[in-house]
Protein backbone atom coordinates (compact mmCIF):
# COMPACT_ATOMS: atom_id res chain seq x y z
CA UNK A 1 0.00 0.00 0.00
CA UNK A 2 2.82 2.39 1.05
CA UNK A 3 4.48 1.98 -2.76
CA UNK A 4 1.12 2.33 -4.28
CA UNK A 5 0.53 5.74 -2.26
CA UNK A 6 4.01 7.03 -3.09
CA UNK A 7 3.77 5.91 -6.74
CA UNK A 8 0.25 8.21 -6.98
CA UNK A 9 2.14 10.60 -5.23
CA UNK A 10 4.62 10.86 -7.78
CA UNK A 11 2.35 10.93 -10.38
CA UNK A 12 0.14 14.22 -8.62
CA UNK A 13 3.84 16.15 -8.49
CA UNK A 14 4.90 15.34 -11.89
CA UNK A 15 1.14 16.11 -13.10
CA UNK A 16 1.58 19.47 -11.24
CA UNK A 17 5.00 20.19 -12.19
CA UNK A 18 4.02 19.80 -15.98
CA UNK A 19 1.23 22.73 -15.01
CA UNK A 20 3.21 24.46 -13.77
CA UNK A 21 5.61 24.65 -16.37
CA UNK A 22 3.14 24.91 -19.13
CA UNK A 23 1.23 28.12 -17.21
CA UNK A 24 4.81 29.62 -17.21
CA UNK A 25 4.72 29.05 -21.13
CA UNK A 26 1.32 30.50 -21.49
CA UNK A 27 1.47 33.30 -19.39
CA UNK A 28 -0.01 36.55 -19.96
CA UNK A 29 2.45 39.74 -20.65
CA UNK A 30 0.35 42.44 -19.62
CA UNK A 31 1.05 45.92 -22.09
CA UNK A 32 -0.33 49.08 -21.21
CA UNK A 33 -0.44 51.80 -24.44
CA UNK A 34 -1.70 54.66 -25.99
CA UNK A 35 -4.70 54.47 -27.75
CA UNK A 36 -3.09 54.79 -31.76
CA UNK A 37 -1.38 51.74 -31.03
CA UNK A 38 -3.49 49.81 -29.99
CA UNK A 39 -6.23 50.84 -32.45
CA UNK A 40 -6.94 48.92 -36.16
CA UNK A 41 -4.65 50.89 -38.11
CA UNK A 42 -1.66 50.92 -34.96
CA UNK A 43 1.24 48.71 -34.69
CA UNK A 44 -0.13 46.08 -32.27
CA UNK A 45 -2.01 44.05 -34.62
CA UNK A 46 1.17 43.23 -36.77
CA UNK A 47 3.55 43.32 -33.87
CA UNK A 48 2.05 41.35 -30.71
CA UNK A 49 0.94 38.43 -33.24
CA UNK A 50 4.39 38.41 -33.87
CA UNK A 51 6.17 38.30 -30.40
CA UNK A 52 3.37 35.40 -29.46
CA UNK A 53 4.24 33.32 -32.27
CA UNK A 54 7.99 33.47 -30.95
CA UNK A 55 7.47 33.19 -27.25
CA UNK A 56 4.52 30.48 -27.32
CA UNK A 57 2.71 33.41 -25.01
CA UNK A 58 -0.22 35.56 -24.78
CA UNK A 59 0.56 39.13 -24.46
CA UNK A 60 -2.58 41.27 -23.09
CA UNK A 61 -2.80 44.65 -24.33
CA UNK A 62 -4.81 47.41 -22.69
CA UNK A 63 -5.03 50.95 -24.26
CA UNK A 64 -4.84 53.18 -21.36
CA UNK A 65 -5.62 56.67 -23.79
CA UNK A 66 -2.66 58.81 -24.70
CA UNK A 67 0.64 58.43 -23.15
CA UNK A 68 0.11 60.68 -20.26
CA UNK A 69 -2.79 58.91 -19.17
CA UNK A 70 -0.75 55.44 -19.50
CA UNK A 71 1.81 56.68 -17.63
CA UNK A 72 -0.54 58.46 -14.89
CA UNK A 73 -2.11 55.05 -14.58
CA UNK A 74 0.81 53.27 -13.82
CA UNK A 75 1.53 55.63 -11.32
CA UNK A 76 -1.21 55.25 -9.56
CA UNK A 77 -0.76 51.68 -9.33
CA UNK A 78 2.15 51.98 -8.34
CA UNK A 79 2.14 49.75 -4.91
CA UNK A 80 0.30 46.80 -6.85
CA UNK A 81 1.53 46.77 -10.20
CA UNK A 82 -1.24 45.69 -13.14
CA UNK A 83 1.19 45.85 -16.06
CA UNK A 84 4.34 44.57 -17.21
CA UNK A 85 5.25 47.30 -19.46
CA UNK A 86 4.13 50.86 -20.30
CA UNK A 87 4.37 52.31 -24.09
CA UNK A 88 4.50 55.66 -25.19
CA UNK A 89 6.96 57.49 -22.54
CA UNK A 90 9.06 60.03 -24.54
CA UNK A 91 11.68 63.05 -23.76
CA UNK A 92 9.13 64.86 -22.03
CA UNK A 93 7.45 62.67 -20.11
CA UNK A 94 10.48 61.07 -19.14
CA UNK A 95 11.70 63.07 -15.55
CA UNK A 96 7.64 62.55 -14.15
CA UNK A 97 8.29 58.57 -14.66
CA UNK A 98 11.90 58.29 -13.47
CA UNK A 99 10.51 60.61 -10.47
CA UNK A 100 7.32 58.34 -9.92
CA UNK A 101 10.34 55.41 -9.50
CA UNK A 102 7.82 52.89 -11.45
CA UNK A 103 10.03 51.43 -13.71
CA UNK A 104 13.11 49.20 -13.44
CA UNK A 105 15.87 49.30 -15.22
CA UNK A 106 17.09 47.07 -17.91
CA UNK A 107 19.84 47.10 -20.89
CA UNK A 108 18.81 45.15 -23.75
CA UNK A 109 21.78 43.70 -25.36
CA UNK A 110 20.22 44.90 -28.92
CA UNK A 111 20.84 48.16 -27.68
CA UNK A 112 24.31 48.78 -29.49
CA UNK A 113 21.95 48.40 -32.70
CA UNK A 114 20.27 52.14 -31.99
CA UNK A 115 21.98 55.28 -32.59
CA UNK A 116 23.51 56.74 -29.23
CA UNK A 117 21.40 60.26 -29.72
CA UNK A 118 17.87 58.62 -29.72
CA UNK A 119 18.74 56.69 -26.40
CA UNK A 120 17.46 59.29 -24.76
CA UNK A 121 17.45 57.71 -20.37
CA UNK A 122 21.37 57.04 -19.89
CA UNK A 123 19.64 55.28 -16.84
CA UNK A 124 18.06 52.65 -19.29
CA UNK A 125 14.50 52.45 -17.32
CA UNK A 126 13.18 53.56 -20.82
CA UNK A 127 14.05 52.49 -24.15
CA UNK A 128 13.33 53.64 -27.61
CA UNK A 129 11.33 52.54 -30.02
CA UNK A 130 10.60 55.35 -32.76
CA UNK A 131 11.15 59.23 -32.68
CA UNK A 132 9.64 61.87 -35.40
CA UNK A 133 9.54 66.28 -35.60
CA UNK A 134 6.66 67.65 -34.76
CA UNK A 135 5.52 69.85 -37.36
CA UNK A 136 2.76 72.11 -39.07
CA UNK A 137 1.01 70.34 -41.64
CA UNK A 138 -0.60 72.34 -44.66
CA UNK A 139 -3.29 71.51 -47.86
CA UNK A 140 -1.36 73.24 -50.64
CA UNK A 141 -5.22 73.26 -52.74
CA UNK A 142 -6.21 76.26 -50.30
CA UNK A 143 -3.12 77.52 -49.21
CA UNK A 144 -0.34 79.20 -51.67
CA UNK A 145 1.73 81.02 -49.62
CA UNK A 146 2.79 78.43 -46.49
CA UNK A 147 4.40 80.22 -43.35
CA UNK A 148 8.04 79.39 -43.16
CA UNK A 149 8.87 79.92 -39.51
CA UNK A 150 7.17 80.14 -35.70
CA UNK A 151 7.58 84.04 -36.56
CA UNK A 152 5.54 83.57 -39.64
CA UNK A 153 2.51 81.49 -38.06
CA UNK A 154 1.63 85.17 -36.39
CA UNK A 155 1.06 86.73 -39.79
CA UNK A 156 -2.57 88.05 -39.65
CA UNK A 157 -2.99 86.90 -42.97
CA UNK A 158 -3.25 83.21 -41.32
CA UNK A 159 -6.23 84.35 -39.51
CA UNK A 160 -8.40 81.71 -38.66
CA UNK A 161 -6.35 78.94 -40.54
CA UNK A 162 -4.42 76.82 -37.95
CA UNK A 163 -5.83 73.90 -35.68
CA UNK A 164 -3.92 72.70 -32.63
CA UNK A 165 -3.97 70.63 -30.26
CA UNK A 166 -4.82 71.03 -26.06
CA UNK A 167 -1.21 70.26 -24.50
CA UNK A 168 -2.93 69.20 -21.32
CA UNK A 169 -4.98 66.33 -23.30
CA UNK A 170 -2.71 65.56 -26.17
CA UNK A 171 1.03 64.94 -26.67
CA UNK A 172 1.42 66.98 -29.98
CA UNK A 173 -0.38 69.77 -27.98
CA UNK A 174 2.35 69.69 -25.43
CA UNK A 175 4.99 69.19 -28.18
CA UNK A 176 4.09 72.38 -29.98
CA UNK A 177 3.89 74.45 -26.49
CA UNK A 178 7.41 72.99 -25.49
CA UNK A 179 8.21 74.03 -29.05
CA UNK A 180 7.61 77.65 -28.62
CA UNK A 181 9.57 77.66 -25.33
CA UNK A 182 12.11 76.17 -26.97
CA UNK A 183 11.88 78.77 -29.66
CA UNK A 184 11.06 82.03 -27.48
CA UNK A 185 12.01 80.74 -24.32
CA UNK A 186 10.09 81.82 -20.77
CA UNK A 187 10.28 85.62 -21.47
CA UNK A 188 9.15 85.32 -25.35
CA UNK A 189 6.73 82.75 -25.54
CA UNK A 190 3.85 83.62 -23.79
CA UNK A 191 3.71 87.08 -26.36
CA UNK A 192 3.53 84.79 -29.23
CA UNK A 193 1.11 83.06 -27.83
CA UNK A 194 -1.14 85.92 -27.79
CA UNK A 195 -0.49 87.08 -31.17
CA UNK A 196 -0.68 83.48 -32.47
CA UNK A 197 -4.45 83.20 -31.20
CA UNK A 198 -6.08 85.41 -33.49
CA UNK A 199 -4.76 82.73 -36.32
CA UNK A 200 -6.48 79.74 -34.21
CA UNK A 201 -9.25 78.46 -35.41
CA UNK A 202 -9.84 75.68 -32.56
CA UNK A 203 -7.84 73.64 -29.98
CA UNK A 204 -9.20 70.06 -29.52
CA UNK A 205 -8.65 67.65 -27.40
CA UNK A 206 -6.62 65.50 -28.89
CA UNK A 207 -4.69 65.01 -32.75
CA UNK A 208 -7.64 62.57 -34.23
CA UNK A 209 -10.03 65.44 -33.86
CA UNK A 210 -7.82 67.88 -35.13
CA UNK A 211 -6.58 66.32 -38.11
CA UNK A 212 -10.06 65.28 -38.59
CA UNK A 213 -11.34 68.84 -39.11
CA UNK A 214 -7.86 69.64 -40.63
CA UNK A 215 -8.83 66.61 -44.02
CA UNK A 216 -12.40 67.57 -44.45
CA UNK A 217 -11.30 71.49 -45.04
CA UNK A 218 -12.44 73.36 -41.91
CA UNK A 219 -8.67 74.76 -41.70
CA UNK A 220 -5.67 74.86 -43.77
CA UNK A 221 -3.14 74.01 -41.37
CA UNK A 222 -3.16 71.69 -38.62
CA UNK A 223 -0.45 70.73 -35.95
CA UNK A 224 0.85 67.16 -36.64
CA UNK A 225 4.00 65.45 -37.38
CA UNK A 226 6.64 65.26 -40.77
CA UNK A 227 5.59 61.90 -41.36
CA UNK A 228 1.87 62.92 -42.12
CA UNK A 229 2.35 63.68 -45.76
CA UNK A 230 3.60 60.58 -46.22
CA UNK A 231 0.34 58.57 -45.24
CA UNK A 232 -1.30 60.89 -47.73
CA UNK A 233 1.00 59.71 -50.54
CA UNK A 234 1.02 56.03 -49.30
CA UNK A 235 -2.54 55.62 -48.81
CA UNK A 236 -4.21 58.17 -51.47
CA UNK A 237 -1.80 58.90 -53.48
CA UNK A 238 -1.77 62.61 -53.37
CA UNK A 239 0.83 65.38 -52.56
CA UNK A 240 -1.63 68.02 -51.34
CA UNK A 241 -0.91 67.80 -47.81
CA UNK A 242 2.95 68.98 -46.56
CA UNK A 243 5.03 69.17 -43.80
CA UNK A 244 6.79 72.80 -42.94
CA UNK A 245 10.50 72.75 -41.64
CA UNK A 246 11.07 75.60 -39.78
CA UNK A 247 13.33 78.29 -39.81
CA UNK A 248 14.13 78.04 -35.84
CA UNK A 249 13.98 73.99 -36.29
CA UNK A 250 11.39 71.65 -35.31
CA UNK A 251 10.64 70.07 -31.72
CA UNK A 252 11.72 66.51 -31.53
CA UNK A 253 9.73 63.42 -30.25
CA UNK A 254 11.61 60.21 -28.96
CA UNK A 255 9.23 57.28 -27.52
CA UNK A 256 9.83 54.48 -25.36
CA UNK A 257 8.64 51.72 -23.50
CA UNK A 258 9.91 50.90 -19.90
CA UNK A 259 9.20 47.37 -17.51
CA UNK A 260 7.27 48.60 -14.55
CA UNK A 261 8.75 48.01 -11.36
CA UNK A 262 7.70 44.77 -9.32
CA UNK A 263 6.36 43.25 -12.57
CA UNK A 264 5.22 39.93 -12.05
CA UNK A 265 6.45 38.81 -15.42
CA UNK A 266 10.24 40.37 -15.75
CA UNK A 267 11.70 38.04 -17.67
CA UNK A 268 9.28 37.32 -20.07
CA UNK A 269 8.66 41.69 -20.24
CA UNK A 270 12.85 41.85 -20.96
CA UNK A 271 12.61 39.68 -24.40
CA UNK A 272 9.72 41.71 -25.95
CA UNK A 273 11.92 44.65 -24.81
CA UNK A 274 14.95 43.08 -27.01
CA UNK A 275 12.29 42.04 -29.56
CA UNK A 276 11.29 45.44 -30.03
CA UNK A 277 14.31 46.68 -31.05
CA UNK A 278 15.02 44.11 -33.68
CA UNK A 279 13.76 44.28 -37.50
CA UNK A 280 10.60 42.43 -36.98
CA UNK A 281 9.20 44.69 -34.44
CA UNK A 282 10.76 48.40 -35.77
CA UNK A 283 9.68 47.15 -39.73
CA UNK A 284 5.95 47.63 -38.69
CA UNK A 285 6.60 51.41 -37.01
CA UNK A 286 6.59 53.53 -40.19
CA UNK A 287 3.44 52.16 -42.45
CA UNK A 288 1.45 52.15 -38.93
CA UNK A 289 2.33 54.26 -35.89
CA UNK A 290 3.56 56.87 -38.64
CA UNK A 291 7.05 57.42 -37.01
CA UNK A 292 10.53 56.64 -37.53
CA UNK A 293 12.39 53.29 -36.67
CA UNK A 294 15.27 53.91 -34.07
CA UNK A 295 16.65 51.17 -35.47
CA UNK A 296 18.63 52.58 -38.71
CA UNK A 297 18.58 48.97 -40.72
CA UNK A 298 14.96 48.94 -41.44
CA UNK A 299 14.36 50.21 -44.92
CA UNK A 300 11.68 52.95 -44.97
CA UNK A 301 9.25 53.00 -47.25
CA UNK A 302 9.08 54.81 -50.49
CA UNK A 303 6.44 57.22 -49.12
CA UNK A 304 8.93 58.66 -46.47
CA UNK A 305 10.48 60.55 -48.84
CA UNK A 306 8.03 63.13 -48.40
CA UNK A 307 8.78 63.02 -44.84
CA UNK A 308 11.27 65.82 -44.11
CA UNK A 309 13.33 65.83 -41.81
CA UNK A 310 14.81 69.34 -40.19
CA UNK A 311 18.76 70.02 -40.19
CA UNK A 312 17.67 71.32 -36.69
CA UNK A 313 16.31 69.28 -33.75
CA UNK A 314 14.71 71.29 -30.85
CA UNK A 315 13.89 69.98 -27.31
CA UNK A 316 14.42 70.61 -23.48
CA UNK A 317 16.05 69.02 -20.91
CA UNK A 318 13.01 66.66 -19.53
CA UNK A 319 14.38 67.81 -15.82
CA UNK A 320 13.29 71.31 -16.90
CA UNK A 321 10.23 70.36 -18.19
CA UNK A 322 8.80 68.31 -15.02
CA UNK A 323 9.93 71.32 -12.72
CA UNK A 324 7.58 73.53 -14.56
CA UNK A 325 5.14 72.08 -16.69
CA UNK A 326 2.26 72.79 -14.82
CA UNK A 327 3.13 76.73 -14.61
CA UNK A 328 3.89 76.42 -18.23
CA UNK A 329 0.55 75.11 -18.80
CA UNK A 330 -1.58 77.67 -16.25
CA UNK A 331 0.59 80.47 -17.87
CA UNK A 332 -0.59 78.94 -21.41
CA UNK A 333 -4.31 78.85 -19.97
CA UNK A 334 -4.87 82.34 -19.42
CA UNK A 335 -3.65 83.44 -22.50
CA UNK A 336 -5.99 81.32 -24.66
CA UNK A 337 -9.26 81.73 -22.31
CA UNK A 338 -9.08 85.79 -22.64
Amino acid sequence: MCRKWFFLLTVVIAFFSLMTAFSALGADLTIYAYDSFVSEWGPAGRVIPKFEQQYGVKVELISAGDAGQVLNRAILEKKRPKADIIMGIDNNLLAKALDADILAPYRPPNLKLIPDPLIFDKTHHVIPFDHGHFAIVYDSARLQNPPKSMDDLQNPAYQGKIILEDPRTSSPGFGFLLWTIAVYGEDGYLAFWEKLMANVLTITEGWDTAYGLFTSGEAPMVLSYTTSPAYHVEYENTTRYRAIIFREGNYQQIEGMGIVKGAKNRTLAQKFIDFMLTEGFQVEIPLTNWMFPVNPAVKLPESFKYAPEPEKSLSLDTRVIQKNQDRWINDWLRIVVK
